[in-house]
């Protein structure tokens, strides 16, 4: 009985497989009037088949010329604009001021005088040396015409012309410590805010005020060192202020001989015309420094193909991709920087790269070419 039953379900199994083969799902090009098929026996000709549409349509891209381009870097860095000249005033002596001729925020010249301290004492004692110069003097007179006649020795002679040689050396002693009582502008600027009143007893520690010299500016900024080479005296720089929406420009007129260790910069320093007194000391400035390299083959930017090791190009020669590596440099807005790969005059494609593949034919629908080195798009 089992028997039977086995052999009941293997049939019932092997009758479903013809059914869903022969029924429900018939061969390609199976046809219950034709054995040929239903194309009349042309069986593999059909659009799958060898005599189909064939291969598609060639890619088309947009090409550039390849050339040689003067590349300009642009090395952007922290300065603080300075004064051209600054100097703390502090008196030399410890005195009272007299004469206080300082008015906050205002320009002074050069030999001005700004504070005029308490000088009674040296005066009486610069009067009282002029009259033992005087004195001695006169007695230096008289033992020159004893000594012509023999009267007195030249010992004595000597010690006379001693006296009177001392008293004088008194006298600029006193005169230097006079000046010392006057404190004058050493050169013209604008005197800043005053920290003492006439009347006050001052010290050598005392800070009076600050002159600065701001007509014009130096600025102060530093670079990295492998840009050394790039920078001269007179090379122009731009900068940028807080609250300013254009730029500045300034001169390189100094550069530090040696870089700094800790931070192996190169310290640069600028001048900064500023007749309007429009920027102050002190303020920050985001410098640009402007660096003009060598002429160098350039590719746009979205030719590029970054790969793993290298970069990539497609040169498209004689109708053709060919993919090749290449060694980038500077990079620029649009642009970057070839160092080997490729050659000037080569036509590498800028669009469509993800669908070519090597040696595949390409038409290349224009060609774009840069700003001076000839038409901005050339029709191909």
């Amino acid at each position: 009985m089992k028997r039977w039953i086995a052999i009941g379900l293997v049939v019932l199994v092997l009758g479903g497989i013809i059914v869903y083969n022969k029924v429900l799902h018939p061969a390609p090009g199976a046809s219950s009037g034709a054995p040929g098929g239903g194309d009349g026996g042309k069986g593999g000709a059909g659009k799958g088949g060898p005599g189909g549409a064939g291969r598609g349509p060639t890619p088309a891209v947009n090409g550039f010329v390849v050339v040689s381009q003067s590349l300009k870097e642009e090395v952007v860095s922290s300065g603080s604009l300075l004064a051209a000249e600054q100097v703390d005033i502090y008196p030399e002596i410890s005195a009272r001021i007299t004469q206080l001729n300082i008015r906050e925020g205002q320009p002074v010249q050069k030999g001005d005088l700004l504070v005029k301290l308490f000088d009674a004492d040296l005066r009486a004692q610069l009067q009282k040396l002029q009259a033992q110069a005087d004195n001695a003097r006169r007695t230096e007179e008289r033992n020159k015409q004893l000594l012509d006649r023999g009267g007195i020795s030249q010992q004595e002679f000597d010690i006379a012309t001693t006296n009177l040689r001392s008293s004088l050396a008194d006298i600029e002693l006193v005169r230097a410590n006079l000046q010392r009582t006057e404190i004058r502008a050493p050169f013209s600027g604008i005197i800043g805010l005053r920290n003492v009143s006439s009347g006050a007893v001052v010290s050598p520690n005392t800070l009076i005020a600050r002159l600065q010299q701001i007509s014009s500016l130096k600025l102060d900024f530093s670079i990295p060192e492998k840009y050394g080479q790039s920078v001269h005296t007179g090379s122009t720089i731009s900068f940028l202020v807080d609250g300013a929406s254009n730029p500045s420009q300034g001169v390189v007129y100094a550069i530090e001989p040696g870089v700094e260790e800790e931070t192996r910069n190169l310290r640069i320093r600028a001048r900064v015309s500023n007749p309007s007194l429009r920027f102050r000391p002190g303020t920050f400035a985001r410098v640009t420094l402007t660096i003009q390299n060598e002429k160098s083959l350039v590719v746009p930017t979205q030719a590029i193909i970054p790969q793993t090791r290298t970069n990539q190009v497609v040169v498209v020669k004689n109708g053709k991709a060919q993919f090749r590596d290449v060694k980038t440099g500077l990079r620029t807005a649009g642009t970057i920087q070839v160092l080997s790969g490729v050659q000037a005059g080569d036509t590498v494609a800028t669009t469509g790269l993800l669908f070519l593949k090597p040696d595949v034919p390409v038409k290349v629908n224009r060609v774009i070419t840069l700003p001076g080195s000839g038409p901005k798009v050339a029709q191909n």
